[in-house]
């Protein structure tokens, strides 16, 4: 996860520079908003020239969907002090989650997965840091690299986020409910199709899971002599 986000740090950081951020305002975003997808999008609006109550809405649809990775681990957190889950809750990204999640649902020590929490968080922090200064020094030498095709790096991280779920049928029809989603309405405005895909998921996941519910007990009866 740390390999895959380098790259897009660096594009984060050439945009940045390419839109007319001063530096201090590009770093800044990185250390405050520690949010690659609305980063992004918020570069791309304040070089567009967008009014900043459009981006900060826009921004904020783009992450709700921390709010479904919130109430996934809710139950490993909700025995923490207040301090661990306001730290923990800025630091919490795509990557970090997928891999805290599958974590902590093979740990028995909440207290000790915390810790690796912690440590999964601030080595993402520092990673991001890094890698969009360098794109931030390296958009002002090389100009042409937002055009050299690594923001695919984002791609590439985000199926290796949900590859790590789809051992179940559930997960894997809401997956592909999700997917055809967010294909079917990704040319709708402020990034409505990545909620709509994400509301669409889970509904599949919930009725797929219902319904398998309801299929196990009717076939081991069926089973029985």
């Amino acid at each position: 996860m740390l390999v895959g986000a380098a790259p897009f740090g660096v594009i984060f950081g050439t945009l940045a520079i390419a839109s007319g951020l001063p530096v201090w305002l590009a770093l800044g975003m990185s250390l405050l908003v520690f949010g690659g997808s609305s980063q992004f999008v918020a570069v791309s609006l304040l070089g567009s020239g967008t009014a900043v109550p459009v981006i900060w809405l826009t921004t904020f649809v783009v992450n709700l969907r921390h709010a479904l990775y919130s109430a996934t681990l809710l139950p490993y957190a909700r025995a923490l002090p207040a301090r661990w889950r306001w730290a923990l809750a800025f630091w919490l990204t795509d990557e970090t989650f997928a891999v805290v999640e599958n974590q902590l649902r093979h740990h028995v020590d909440v207290r000790d997965g915390a810790w690796y929490w912690l440590g999964s968080s601030l080595a993402m922090y520092f990673n991001w840091q890094f890698w969009t200064l360098v794109g931030v020094l390296l958009g002002q030498s090389v100009p042409v690299l937002a055009t050299l095709g690594l923001d695919f790096a984002m791609v590439a991280t985000f199926a290796a986020i949900v590859a790590l779920q789809l051992h179940a049928r559930p997960v894997l029809f809401a997956a592909l409910v999700a997917g055809a989603v967010a294909l079917l309405a990704r040319g709708l405005p402020y990034k409505m199709g990545l909620m709509l895909a994400a509301v669409a998921g889970v509904a599949a996941g919930v009725c797929a899971e219902l319904w398998a519910e309801r299929v196990a007990p009717r076939a081991e009866r069926e089973d029985r002599p």
